[in-house]
């Protein structure tokens, strides 16, 4: 009776999992390509017509929400197909633009909160890539090639800010830890679930879903109380090695829509916050492990609550 309750809440929990994904989009996003020579430039914008259904005037209302400098614009143009609309427009500088130029772009306002736009950038041979969201909507691109480490500086450092700000992702990474038993299990369960978490991307293409920040955190979230119920329930399970790496395909969702780059720098910082938290871990009494699979049971409900009802 105990194990056909124990299988019940994992199938109940999966379950919500699972439907959780299937009601959300996983990432709203468009790009761009700016072109510079001299005072004029030329920027064409390209976004699926399912993002602009509810844009009344998507012309105006998407070119108003990006802007470069001190250009204006002096012509525009949108076409559209069966599944994406373009719109090109000309824009003239008060004087030419040296190797930089800064470049605001609010799209979400427009179209939906957690909007992603990938933007790159030419000036005669020299070029830049940038991704602008909610939390970054100002970035200054600079007309020159970044050389090896200024790549992985910039966006591996944005991609760590990223998880830094995941609640959720931080509280996942301590009960991780907890369920491993020995230091061998530990290296598994970190492996599969960085793994699993680079494993989503070449999978995203074939998933035709999307879904606010605030949702996936709210997803997230539930993998933090499932792991540490299980915890609780079956604290001497050996098969965690198989679920570990399902739970990290969601994790490894928020990266999805940006350069390899961001993913590297929160791996990076994933594998640091595993091995000190190991560290601790495995130097607190035994005793402790079922109070603090609790306390993370009751912090990831908490911040869930947070999200779905605040």
């Amino acid at each position: 009776m105990k194990w056909n309750r124990i299988s019940y809440l994992n199938r109940l929990l999966l379950c919500a999992l699972a439907c959780g994904i299937a009601h959300a989009h996983v990432v709203s996003i468009s790009n761009g390509e700016l072109r510079v020579t001299g005072q004029t430039a030329t920027f064409e914008l390209r976004i699926p017509i399912y993002e602009i259904e509810q844009i009344a005037d998507p012309e105006t209302a998407l070119l108003n929400e990006v802007r470069f400098g001190d250009a204006t614009r002096t012509s525009s143009d949108c076409k559209t197909d069966a599944e994406w609309l373009t719109c090109k427009a000309n824009y003239a500088f008060a004087q030419p633009v040296p190797d930089k130029v800064e470049v605001e772009c609010t799209l979400y306002r427009a179209t939906v909160p957690n909007h992603i736009h990938m933007l790159y950038a030419v000036q005669g041979e020299n070029s830049d890539q940038r991704v602008f969201d909610q939390n970054t909507p100002i970035i200054e691109i600079r007309f020159h090639p970044p050389s090896i480490g200024e790549s992985i500086t910039r966006d591996g450092s944005a991609g760590a800010l990223r998880l830094l700000k995941s609640t959720a992702g931080l509280l996942f990474l301590g009960v991780l830890m907890l369920a491993a038993r020995n230091r061998r299990e530990a290296l598994v369960l970190a492996a599969a679930f960085l793994l699993a978490e680079w494993a989503v991307r070449p999978l995203s293409p074939f998933i035709p879903l999307s879904m606010s920040p605030e949702f996936l955190e709210a997803v997230m979230a539930l993998t933090v109380a499932y792991l540490a119920g299980e915890l609780l329930l079956l604290p001497e399970g050996s098969a965690r090695w198989v679920i570990v790496p399902l739970l990290g395909l969601v994790h490894g969702l928020p990266y999805i829509a940006f350069p390899p780059l961001y993913l590297v720098g929160a791996s990076i910082l994933q594998v640091v916050l595993l091995g000190a938290i190991s560290f601790a871990i495995f130097r607190m009494p035994a005793s402790w492990r079922r109070p603090a699979a609790g306390f993370l049971l009751i912090a990831a409900g908490a911040w869930f609550a947070r999200l779905v009802f605040a």
